[in-house]
């Protein structure tokens, strides 16, 4: 193997083990809170801020930790990013408090932030746009897809067989790991452009609005927050609106005008809203309550409940979305996708009373299938044809859609729950939901790739 292969091949390693990590701290508390409310004597609506802690701070920061990548290079942002993701996980294992875990997990969240970009940026730099970089974003998007099934799988086994507390310390050997090829990789991944800069107060105002907007669509489902949701919806809405007009003005915008201006990214971001409405956490929240209440699973029951949907997730992207990419154009692999995607949901919102088969088996493998359909075409498009010096932006851009549309998933489907009596009217939402990206899929791109524009180019200084 040639030291281009190695470096190509450990590239791809450290930014889908580094994703990974981040997925899997999305999920992985939430099959233990239970054990971590009774054993750190939290009351319900603090042991729900462990949660919602990590959410804010990751989609709050997303669009200004992309920025980072591209202003200070993956070289110098991915390591200090895992070192202290790495280090906030370690103290949220040993917190002796509820407040000291929130606190951890906030600061989790905000790495993540920072990590989730620079992984996807690193290897749209390192692999040149066509088959070998839709291979490379088919295994990074196939980690995202499996880490909330296997966070979950993970919470269950370690809550049940050891601790809580266990949940949180394996991001200490996982992270120290990559965090170790992150640095053989710095000498050799790209710098950023000497003369970018970052946009504080384009970061300050983003992340300010992106925040109260992820707490008011989390918040509002909830008892007695109804409130406290609309004075954070307000303020998000002031808080666009004055970052949309200081982004015109400013010479170094955190996003920047070329992406907007890029049609495969703004449908594909757009289509990746809808999407994460789905599979981000209303999926594996309803999915959950239908196992523990409906099928009476156990904790650790409950975690290997979501093998079905995510192996199916994780085969038909690693191994046959990839190879359909190099036959037919990506809509057609996302009007299939939603298609089955939506097919298994209206089966979970209409099969509630059957059993494990019925009720669970086979809704989760056929929605799961569609999962696994969509993810790589429109992750695809959503980066391509983007400047090398723009590839930090539209990571983030993406993940900030991805973390958005889970968010906002999460809210209108407890809202309708609350409202029919029972899960069944949610999962029906969220078919609908996904099955809208079927039309959608008539303004991606035709062509096999996207953009037709040349590779990206590969920097190889050091920062």
């Amino acid at each position: 193997m040639s030291s281009a292969s190695r470096f190509r091949s450990l590239a791809l390693w450290v930014s889908c083990v580094a994703q990974l990590l981040v997925v899997l701290d999305v999920s992985v508390v939430n099959v233990a809170l239970p054990s971590i409310r009774a054993d750190l004597a939290m009351g319900p609506t603090l042991s729900a801020w462990v949660a919602l802690a990590y959410t804010l701070g990751f989609a709050g920061a997303l669009l200004a930790g992309a920025r980072l990548a591209d202003v200070l290079g993956t070289g110098v942002v991915l390591p200090w990013g895992l070192a202290l993701f790495t280090l906030a996980g370690t103290l949220g294992g040993l917190a002796p408090g509820g407040g000291t875990l929130v606190g951890a997990r906030a600061v989790q969240g905000l790495c993540a932030a920072v990590v989730s970009p620079a992984t996807l940026t690193l290897l749209t730099t390192v692999f040149a746009e066509g088959r070998e970089r839709t291979r490379a974003v088919a295994a990074w998007t196939a980690v995202s897809l499996a880490g909330g099934g296997i966070g979950n799988i993970l919470s269950g086994a370690l809550t049940d067989l050891i601790s809580w507390r266990a949940v949180l310390l394996t991001t200490l050997p996982i992270g120290g790991a990559v965090l170790a090829g992150a640095l053989v990789l710095r000498r050799h991944t790209p710098a950023g452009p000497s003369r970018a800069r970052l946009d504080l107060a384009g970061a300050a105002l983003a992340t300010g609005g992106l925040t109260c907007a992820t707490y008011a669509l989390s918040a509002a489902g909830g008892s007695g927050t109804t409130t406290r949701a609309g004075t954070a919806a307000v303020v998000s809405i002031v808080l666009f609106g004055v970052f949309l007009a200081q982004q015109r003005r400013t010479p170094h915008p955190l996003v920047p005008a070329g992406l907007l201006r890029n049609r495969p990214v703004v449908h594909g971001n757009i289509a990746i809203v809808l999407v994460g409405t789905c599979f981000q956490a209303a999926l594996w929240y309803f999915l959950t309550f239908r196992m523990q209440e409906g099928l009476g699973f156990s904790a650790l029951q409950a975690g290997l409940g979501f093998l079905p949907m995510t192996l199916s997730m994780l085969v038909v992207n690693t191994w046959i979305t990839p190879r359909l990419m190099d036959r037919v154009p990506p809509r057609s692999l996302v009007v299939l996708g939603s298609l089955s995607a939506s097919l298994g949901l209206v089966w979970l919102g209409l099969a509630a009373e059957g059993g494990y088969a019925l009720a669970l088996l086979g809704p989760s493998l056929v929605a799961g299938t569609g999962g696994g359909l969509l993810n790589t075409p429109l992750a695809t498009t959503a980066t391509s044809g983007v400047p090398a010096d723009q590839a930090g932006a539209a990571s983030g851009l993406m993940n900030t859609s991805k973390q958005f549309g889970g968010a906002l998933g999460l809210a209108a489907a407890t809202a309708i729950t609350a409202a029919a009596g029972d899960d069944g009217a949610a999962f029906l939402f969220l078919a609908g939901t996904v099955g809208a990206v079927a039309v959608l899929a008539a303004r991606l791109p035709a062509s096999r790739y996207g953009h037709s524009s040349a590779p990206s180019e590969t920097r190889t200084e050091t920062r």
